[in-house]
């Protein structure tokens, strides 16, 4: 386990993305936490700001309860904050948010009023700064992202295949895309970090096919690499049918019907990584309690394939799986950008 003790680098790279953010002298800044949070961080985040003259706040809450029938992990959708407005009125009138609570705020139900008060949001994933600091952003990785952002956002058809058996098909039609690099400049925007990755959320009714989770695949709800092959079928967005005779599959379909909701079969979004710093065997080099797995979710050539909610489709839970696949081909209206989990020259 790594020490969690203060680093002068550690301080260092939190104030170079803090900079990144457009983070000012003089500036307000909130620090979101709850009580399970990793300190450390939060320890930095202060630092790093107090060392760019800001003012930092803390707002600091008791992580609830958890209120499912099964643990969770790695949903982006914290419920430190249960709706709370003075909460909420607070962070958006702060300018500057940097989020270090356990699952982040990307998909809270507080953050579309956080983001429209103006306020923009840094979400720090929960991960040791050791892979913080490996991870920052540059500005290369930003121009990728925002041009693989722009190309699925025109896209008509995304088809994802693998040696494996995977045959996937996903009108792109209407579908919602982000991109994140790992920093944001912009009132009402919000960005994580690690970031260097896309994702697009279908709209209803446009997902079919196989998708074959092979054996080196990772299951980031588990934290852990498939040790025998899982299929999914997939049929108008829903996971029909999961197959495989392994622990792997059995965990899954064990973990999925916990909840007794048919929307945590269904898709959530699907996208692909773009983060050459981020690094596949990542997992090996930490223990759980040091990593919350997304720079697995970044790493360049994956194909991300989630389930869970996908409010763009109507479909709300908190049941969600991040499933990063290597070694697939994936094409964009016809253009190959990940070939056998390479990305290709195709975003300048």
């Amino acid at each position: 386990m790594l020490a969690d003790r203060i680093e002068g680098k550690w301080i260092d790279a939190f104030a170079e993305v803090f900079e990144r953010c457009a983070v000012r002298r003089g500036d307000t800044a909130a620090i979101l936490s709850e009580t399970q949070s990793r300190a450390l961080n939060v320890h930095l985040a202060e630092l790093a700001l107090l060392r760019l003259g800001a003012r930092p706040f803390h707002i600091v809450l008791p992580t609830p309860r958890n209120p499912h029938p099964v643990p969770v992990r790695s949903t982006g959708a914290s419920e430190a904050i249960g709706r709370l407005a003075p909460v909420v009125t607070a962070l958006g009138q702060a300018g500057f948010v940097v989020d270090c609570t356990l699952e982040g705020l990307m998909h809270a139900p507080e953050t579309p009023d956080i983001l429209k008060a103006g306020a923009r949001i840094l979400v720090i994933s929960n991960e040791h700064p050791e892979a913080l600091e490996r991870m920052a952003p540059h500005e290369d990785l930003e121009r990728e992202v925002r041009a693989a952002a722009r190309m699925l956002r025109k896209a008509k058809q995304m088809r994802v295949t693998s040696g494996a058996g995977t045959d996937l098909t996903i009108d792109m039609t209407g579908a919602q895309t982000v991109g994140v690099w790992g920093w944001t400049d912009r009132p009402g925007t919000l960005a994580h970090w690690p970031g260097g990755v896309v994702v697009s959320f279908p709209k209803e009714k446009t997902v079919n096919g196989t998708l074959v989770l092979a054996e080196g695949d990772i299951n980031l709800t588990f934290k852990r690499y498939l040790m025998s092959p899982v299929r999914l079928l997939i049929e108008q967005d829903y996971v029909t049918e999961i197959r495989g005779d392994g622990a792997d599959a059995e965990m899954m379909r064990a973990y999925l019907d916990a909840w007794g909701d048919r929307e945590a079969y269904a898709v959530s979004h699907v996208g692909f990584g773009l983060n050459r710093r981020a690094r596949y065997e990542a997992l090996t080099m930490y223990g759980r309690r040091d990593t919350n797995g997304t720079e697995l979710r970044a790493v360049a050539g994956n194909f991300l394939f989630s389930t869970g909610a996908n409010e763009f489709a109507g479909r709300y839970t908190a049941g969600h799986f991040d499933l990063p696949m290597m070694k697939t081909t994936i094409e964009v209206d016809g253009i190959t950008v990940v070939r056998e989990g390479v990305v290709q020259p195709v975003f300048g």
